[in-house]
């Protein structure tokens, strides 16, 4: 058994709030130049600079990439061997994560109830999704999410005779109501399968997911390339000026499900769809 201080996961998740918060994922930069040079609207490729260059900025002063720090998405992967000491896990993550806010100067958007409106005043609660796995480290990623994007989320109970074209067209259908509202190009995440509120689970881990990877199933990947040519044929393009680069990748993540169900979740991520990880 291996003990791990409560202190430690603070720290660690502390860290992770902001660094997801000043600086994107490996790679997802570089994608953004790649689709600039093959953006075919002088005004989304000029748009596309203009993004490329608050990127620059932002590292150069070291703020934020964008003023909507997000809610604070943490996946957790606690192994089975750890034995968390001074204090409660949830406790300090959610530690961490005020920490990470407040001191980080980042915006605090979070209100205790969703009637009521209060805000608390340091990023908290956070959204805590916690598996147990063997050995005896914990792994952890946050996952900033505003929510331009989150909003134009959707969710579908398909019936299991849904074809793939249909949900193509539900998933080309739910980017096409959002419009510019998540400040394209943005990053498609797709769940299918398990229940209700499995597949929006796997819609928003399918976000997280490195752009380069593709979904191992040859199946799902052909999938993820249909779905991504679809909605780059809307015209919407960076920022909504109408453009050929509306997103910039399409992640499936899938599960097993009832026989008499297909659920399919979209959750649309901003062209600074963030997450950072690490392990202790």
């Amino acid at each position: 058994m291996r003990e791990i201080k409560a202190e430690e996961i603070t720290a660690a998740v502390a860290k992770l709030c902001t660094e997801a918060n000043l600086h994107l994922p490996c790679g997802m930069r570089e994608c953004i130049e790649k689709e600039q040079s093959a953006e075919q609207s002088p005004v989304c490729k000029s748009v596309l600079g203009d993004i490329i260059s608050n990127l620059d900025c932002a590292d150069e002063l070291g703020v934020p990439i964008c003023q909507d720090t997000g809610m604070a998405v943490i996946f957790a992967e606690v192994g089975q061997d750890v034995h968390i000491i001074g204090g409660s896990f949830e406790d300090a993550v959610n530690a961490g994560v005020a920490k990470g806010y407040v001191d980080g100067r980042l915006r605090l958007s979070i209100v205790g109830d969703p009637l009521e409106r209060k805000n608390t005043g340091n990023n908290t609660p956070a959204v805590i999704h916690t598996r147990i796995v063997p050995g005896d480290k914990i792994s952890l990623m946050a996952a900033p999410k505003g929510f331009g994007s989150e909003n134009m989320s959707r969710l579908k109970m398909f019936t299991p005779s849904a074809s793939k074209q249909d949900i193509v067209n539900f998933v080309t259908e739910t980017v096409s109501l959002a419009g510019s509202n998540p400040c394209p190009p943005i990053v498609v995440g797709v769940g299918i399968g398990g229940d209700f509120e499995y597949s929006a689970l796997l819609a928003k881990k399918a976000l997280c997911r490195d752009l380069a990877e593709r979904n191992p199933d040859p199946v799902y990947a052909e999938l993820e390339q249909q779905m991504l040519d679809s909605i780059n044929r809307l015209g919407i393009g960076a920022q909504g000026f109408g453009g050929t680069v509306t997103a910039l990748y399409v992640n499936i993540e899938k599960s097993a499900t009832h026989i008499a169900g297909l659920p399919v979740a979209v959750n649309i991520g901003c062209h600074v769809t963030r997450h950072a990880q690490t392990i202790i």
